[in-house]
């Protein structure tokens, strides 16, 4: 079943770029798999899903551990193509004591809104792995309770991060309150395009950002059309929580 929603997500995506003349290879599908098991997870990789994201921690690390044994078992002992056939997100409000495990563990961090958090992760990245992939949230939308560096300021935050050794800095996520309607909802990712847009532009990064990450399973088609290049889908693809 879970692989059926997939496809249909996937649908989803290719129907939006095809409404927005843009091309379905330029928007990849992160698979939000926080709450459900390694079970789950490899239910979508048999769907040739590789992308996942996780907003707790622990539960994360823990699911990561988990999903790269059973594909090691599977594999009969190809480990290292195996365990290179996943990718981790970690999407969610990232505290300063949980930086260590989260540079790790994952291969990507989306919710760096500080610079004291961006300057843990680099500190802490380990060596041998490849730079973290990062990504600065931004509160797109000014919520008073939503986490994210405020639009004004991410440009500054921007050219900092993008200076720390073993991160690279490749955009911006957002995550806006729901919008009653598709052209709403275009509007506020379009205003999150619009700084992506500015800080390219400024000159002021070694090189330019590529990724856009916005859009969940409600507004994916908004999202696609507003300029994203990753969008975020959970509900849809693995069921309620």
């Amino acid at each position: 079943m879970i692989v059926d929603k997939l496809q249909a997500v996937q649908a989803r995506m290719v129907a939006a770029c095809a409404a927005a003349g843009r091309d379905p290879a330029s928007v990849r599908l992160l698979a939000v798999s926080k709450t459900f098991g390694p079970d789950a997870v490899m239910a979508a990789i048999s769907g040739g899903q590789r992308a996942f994201g996780e907003n707790y921690v622990q539960e994360g690390v823990e699911k990561i551990l988990a999903v790269r044994a059973m594909l090691e078992w599977e594999s009969d002992g190809l480990r290292l193509s195996s365990s290179n056939s996943t990718e981790w997100h970690y999407i969610g409000p990232l505290q300063s004591n949980k930086t260590r495990l989260v540079a790790e563990h994952f291969d990507w961090v989306q919710s760096v809104d500080r610079l004291k958090i961006a300057q843990r992760l680099s500190e802490q990245r380990p060596a041998h792995l490849p730079p973290l992939q990062v990504c600065l949230q931004v509160n797109i939308d000014g919520g008073p309770t939503k986490a994210g560096v405020r639009p004004e300021e991410a440009q500054a935050l921007a050219a900092e991060v993008a200076r720390l050794p073993r991160l690279q800095l490749r955009g911006l996520m957002s995550i806006p309150e729901s919008a009653p309607d598709f052209i709403a909802a275009c509007a506020l990712h379009q205003r999150a395009r619009a700084v992506f847009d500015q800080i390219n532009k400024a000159g002021v990064l070694p090189q330019p950002m590529d990724t856009l990450s916005m859009g969940m399973t409600a507004d994916l088609e908004a999202a696609i059309h507003a300029g994203s290049t990753m969008v975020r889908v959970g509900t849809a693809i693995f069921g309620g929580r």
